[in-house]
């Protein structure tokens, strides 16, 4: 049995734009722009823009009410006994006609579904009461370095003070 082997690939060729990076930085080509708006990728388009798609977007039924006014708290309790019902329901057609699970199985992932969209809503606030609780600790233990700064401050004013007077008094 022949052993094969193979050396790594040469770079690509523009490595060679950046050979004189180190003596003089501003030889190198500028990085390209970050990429704005839609974009392809595998066949599919994407893009840049942060939106959450609405669920008719998505082709799934809202079960909650539209508008900018919802009660997240409400909906998220309301949608979620639907599902503990819906789930008791598919237990019981389990049992007595089997045959039927699959229309509830389709009513439980449609609630799953708008669960799962009313809790994407709430992200950008998760992410600013992240962010705050984040800089809140981030200022806490600073302000809590600064008093240690200052107390050891003290105790080497103390011991300089104390050395002194030892000094002085022999």
């Amino acid at each position: 049995m022949a052993a094969t082997s193979s050396s790594y690939p040469p770079p690509p060729p523009y490595y060679r734009l950046y050979k004189d990076f180190i003596e003089d930085p501003t030889s190198a080509p500028e990085p390209p722009s970050p990429i704005r708006g839609p974009y392809p990728l595998y066949s599919a388009t994407y893009t840049t823009d942060v939106v959450l798609p609405s669920l008719e977007d998505q082709g799934v039924r809202q079960l909650y009410p539209k508008g900018p006014n919802i009660d997240y708290k409400k909906e998220l309790r309301s949608l979620n006994r639907e599902l503990q019902l819906h789930i008791l329901e598919l237990a019981d057609v389990l049992v007595d006609r089997p045959s039927q699970y699959a229309r509830r199985v389709e009513e439980i992932s449609l609630i799953f579904k708008n669960l799962h969209h009313l809790l994407n809503s709430l992200r950008p606030h998760q992410a600013r009461a992240t962010l705050i609780h984040i800089l809140e600790r981030q200022i806490q233990n600073r302000k809590q370095a600064v008093e240690d700064i200052k107390r050891r401050r003290e105790e080497a004013q103390k011991l300089l003070k104390d050395s002194l007077q030892m000094l002085d008094g022999h």
